[in-house]
């Protein structure tokens, strides 16, 4: 086994800047995936904290007595994916506008009568994660009768939504067109290297060697240019993150949510998919090489 690694190692050294194309192609593709990747990964945790603060306000019409309230209020948690719902008065909706608009306390001094309606304030459980059914249970809770609207910041939520969905999908486009860029320009690097010692392999066959011991050290070189354009995939993008989220993103993270890069056993993966690309690249090379030679 030795031997085929020496081989291999002379291989890369001796068509060093095949190889170092090679290299790069895959770093850099790595490097542009793990950045689609990681605002992928770090939008998710945004929105999954931000769903475990979403409220859900409905609002009442005017003039309802207590029996009532105490009717709606049940109503409201029987649903399921309800977890609590406190009543806000108009009165006490008022008092915290004013307490919120201290700066621009002006604008409410001459109300002649409080604008506000009395509404139910609505926590979710942590089990109603899906978009879907915070919009099936807004909709059941505003049938409910003397319930005129219910908000919890959809639109913009819904948008923000759209983008993320988009965002995912380049990174899954991107990343298949990486993955395709990379497989071609390791083949064609390990194929260029098969025709200049194709007498060199001619020589080896006619003195009875394998095609087992012709095919290995191809391999690890596939093996050794896939994971080292993975690694340095892998710090590129470690060190582009350091740099962004020191610079730009330091007031973004919370106690709810912390910007984050990817976990070991995904970095991991990453690299062992490099190594795949490096095989591949290397099988499709040899299988086309040696069915013409």
């Amino acid at each position: 086994m030795n031997q085929f690694v020496t081989r291999a190692i002379k291989d890369i050294f001796k068509n060093g800047y095949l190889n170092t194309v090679a290299v790069t192609t895959i770093a850099l593709s790595i490097f542009i995936v793990s950045a689609f990747g990681l605002f992928v990964l770090n939008t998710n945790d945004m929105i999954t904290a931000w769903k475990k603060g979403i409220r859900i306000m409905a609002y009442l019409r005017s003039g309802i007595s207590n029996e009532k309230l105490v009717e709606i209020e049940f109503k409201i948690k029987q649903h399921d994916g309800v977890q609590d719902a406190h009543f806000i008065s108009k009165e006490e909706a008022l008092i915290f506008l004013r307490e919120k608009m201290k700066g621009q306390s002006s604008l409410l001094e001459d109300l002649d009568k409080n604008p506000l309606p009395d509404a139910f304030e609505i926590s979710l459980a942590l089990s109603l994660k899906d978009m879907t059914d915070i919009e099936t249970l807004a909709e059941r809770i505003e049938s409910i009768p003397l319930v005129t609207d219910v908000e919890y910041g959809q639109v913009w939520l819904k948008r923000f939504v759209n983008i993320f969905n988009l965002f995912r999908l380049a990174a899954f486009g991107m990343g298949g067109l990486f993955f395709m860029a990379s497989v071609f320009i390791i083949g064609n690097t390990i194929r260029l290297v098969l025709y200049s010692r194709r007498e060199e392999i001619e020589i080896m066959r006619l003195v009875g060697a394998t095609e087992r011991f012709i095919k290995i050290p191809f391999y690890i070189e596939g093996f050794i240019l896939g994971a080292l354009g993975g690694l340095i995939g892998i710090i590129a993008s470690f060190l582009g993150f350091l740099l962004v989220s020191s610079n730009i993103f330091q007031g973004i993270s919370s106690d709810l949510f912390m910007i984050r890069f990817f976990p070991s056993d995904i970095s991991l993966g990453i690299i062992l998919c490099s190594i795949f690309v490096g095989w591949l690249g290397c099988y499709l090379s040899l299988k086309q090489f040696l069915k013409e030679y």
